[in-house]
């Protein structure tokens, strides 16, 4: 035999190998046990199909995933799988984005009030009775409301560039806030830039400093789902109703200050939309907050994604929101 002609040592070391290169053969799966598999689901909710992806455990903790503008759940399609070893996730498209129903605006008014009472009766549907928030973009709002209704059900909080405190809402904002004090016509075209090709690539790439890891499929989409006749109208609408939501700011903050949810804040520091004066006044109100500023834009997951994933993990058993 050719390992009598080695040492001890090496001749262990090849039949090791020799015996995982067998098993593997043997069992092709192997490899890929511990990759979670992605469900695809459009429930019914008031007659809208909700579409949303679920991945994990469904007795492992439960983080519910709300995405911002102009994306979709497709926003969290790298986090997912990294989260699913260790907790049940569910993530939505609320109507009028994604792969969710788009109902006209005279039959169905897009407000943030209204978003947040589809993701509710979803959350109902799917017996849904304690959960983690991982709060973007527009999922703030909408996942502050879902928690003042339900705040016994929150068990922590993953914030991601999305907002809760007037210091956040800065330059960016100045068009937005004449439309809020008077939407007239005029000042809702202003903000039409808002829905067009060029501004929703820059919303990935602002505050990015290696493009290359951008996928260009991202901002694509997103504009695709724009693109559809009537979209445009609909986001001018929810920019209108997004002052709805700086009245409930006080409220949002109460609930922080009341219920205390640990609160693990990974914030892109680049971003101009939501910058990092609307992280640091977390702390003002929650006991239990960890903070990292993330050198990337708004969409930091396109960046960060691998990190993010690993602070979550990390937060939650800290903080025993684990199995």
């Amino acid at each position: 035999m050719r390992c009598l002609l080695k040492s001890t040592t090496s001749c262990l070391l090849a039949i090791s190998l020799a015996v995982a290169s067998a098993r593997a053969e043997e069992s092709p799966s192997a490899s890929t046990a511990f990759v979670p598999t992605v469900h695809y689901h459009t429930a019914k909710v008031d007659g809208l199909d909700v579409f949303y992806r679920e991945a994990g455990p469904k007795d492992a903790p439960t983080i519910l995933l709300l995405h911002g503008f102009p994306t979709s759940s497709n926003m969290f399609r790298g986090l997912i799988p990294k989260l699913a070893t260790s907790f049940h996730v569910i993530a939505p498209d609320y109507p009028g984005f994604g792969q969710s129903s788009m109902p006209d605006r005279k039959e169905f008014a897009y407000t943030f009030e209204n978003l947040t009472n589809v993701v509710e009766k979803l959350v109902g549907q799917l017996k849904l009775t304690s959960y983690s928030l991982y709060l973007f973009d527009y999922g703030a709002p909408v996942g502050y409301r879902l928690a003042l209704r339900h705040p016994e059900r929150v068990r922590a909080l993953i914030v991601q560039n999305g907002n809760a405190y007037e210091e956040g809402l800065l330059k960016f904002w100045d068009p937005v806030k004449a439309y809020w004090k008077e939407p007239t016509p005029e000042k809702r075209q202003v903000l039409h830039f808002l829905v067009e090709p060029k501004a929703t690539r820059w919303q990935y790439e602002n505050g990015v400093a290696d493009l290359t890891l951008l996928d260009p499929t991202a901002w694509t989409l997103d504009q695709a789902g724009m693109d559809r006749p009537g979209n445009g109208e609909i986001q001018l609408d929810l920019f209108l109703s997004y002052g709805s939501n700086v009245g409930l700011y006080p409220q949002f903050q109460e609930f922080f200050r009341k219920y205390q949810p640990p609160a693990l804040i990974v914030w892109g520091k680049n971003d101009v939309i939501f910058p990092p004066e609307g992280a640091a006044p977390y702390k003002s109100d929650l006991k239990t907050v960890e903070t990292h500023m993330l050198d990337t834009g708004h969409f930091a997951l396109e960046t960060h994604g691998e990190e993010i994933a690993l602070r979550i993990k990390d937060f939650f058993k800290k903080h025993r929101v684990t199995r």
